[in-house]
């Protein structure tokens, strides 16, 4: 067995590295780090065809992808911007031509209401023309004269005069308001009572042509005519 060798009374302290050698120590490593960090961005980035891509290109090519993308959709966001409009415009259109429809339709009716009254006053002042005309007309050819004379225009024919004059002259000797004190008959033809020749007129009790068309109804209804009063009349002396 070989001697062994001397130890030391004291252990050997571990040896101190220095400030500066410390930071020359601390480079190289960064160094070190930095080349192999270098090498694999280099190996990372080689291209098939002998080109290196750099890690920035990535993002300005998706950058690049994302423009046409946005700017589609910023197109059909103008796009259903401008249909909007349009249908806005078209509906407004619509609104105004169905409000002008309305009133055309308003004027169309108030002109048809403007005529129709139109048309009404015309025929109430034709009619009220035509009345007055009438009311004209009959007093043009109402009979006048004497109570005889009226009693011979509204008769005509001079025979059936003759046998109403025969009976008018035996009941009231023409006279226009006489009356039977007796009976209460009254007027030309002595009708009882005389409110009955109202029928012929509201005039009955002074107008003679009112009582003479009152007391032929009657003959006529009654007798046939004036001579069938008479020819009654000259058998029971009245009628």
């Amino acid at each position: 067995m070989s001697p062994q060798p001397p130890q030391p009374e004291h252990p050997e302290r571990p040896r101190r590295f220095t400030r500066r050698q410390q930071v020359t120590a601390a480079a190289g490593v960064a160094a070190v780090g930095l080349t192999a960090l270098a090498l694999g961005l280099v190996q990372q980035g080689w291209g098939d065809e002998g080109e290196v891509r750099v890690p920035g290109d990535e993002l300005t090519a998706e950058a690049a992808a994302w423009q046409p993308k946005q700017l589609g959709a910023d197109e059909q966001r103008r796009g259903i911007e401008a249909q909007s409009s349009r249908a806005t415009e078209r509906a407004e259109a619509a609104a105004r031509r169905a409000a002008a429809e309305r009133e055309a339709a308003r004027a169309q009716r108030a002109a048809e209401a403007r005529k129709r009254a139109e048309a009404e006053r015309a025929r109430k002042a034709a009619e009220a023309s035509r009345s007055a005309e009438r009311k004209a007309a009959a007093k043009r050819s109402a009979p006048s004269g004497s109570p005889q004379q009226i009693a011979r225009q509204l008769i005509g024919d001079e025979q059936q005069f003759q046998c109403f004059s025969n009976i008018v002259e035996r009941e009231s000797g023409w006279n226009v308001t006489a009356e039977n004190p007796s009976s209460g008959a009254y007027g030309l033809v002595q009708a009882l009572p005389g409110s009955k020749m109202a029928s012929a007129g509201a005039d009955w009790r002074t107008n003679p042509a009112t009582q003479i068309k009152w007391g032929l109804q009657y003959m006529k209804s009654t007798y046939g005519s004036p001579c069938g009063a008479w020819s009654f009349w000259q058998s029971h002396q009245s009628y």
